[in-house]
């Protein structure tokens, strides 16, 4: 992961607990077989990668 989409992910959530827990289970709901929200093969095949694109693309909002 380069510094700059580290970056941007971190602004999307309060903390990087938060983060990290949001995208693992948007990640495992991938798996389980849920659409991903965006073009996956732009990105990635794998889960986790998906997750925090959506993130970043606003498309999974973060609360608590």
């Amino acid at each position: 992961m380069n510094r700059p989409f580290a970056d941007d992910l971190l602004k999307k959530a309060d903390s990087k607990y938060s983060l990290v827990i949001a995208a693992a289970r948007r990640a495992r709901q991938i798996v389980d077989g849920d659409e991903p929200m965006i073009d996956a093969e732009k990105f990635s095949h794998k889960a986790v990668t998906i997750a925090l694109n959506e993130i970043i693309e606003d498309k999974i909002i973060i609360s608590r």
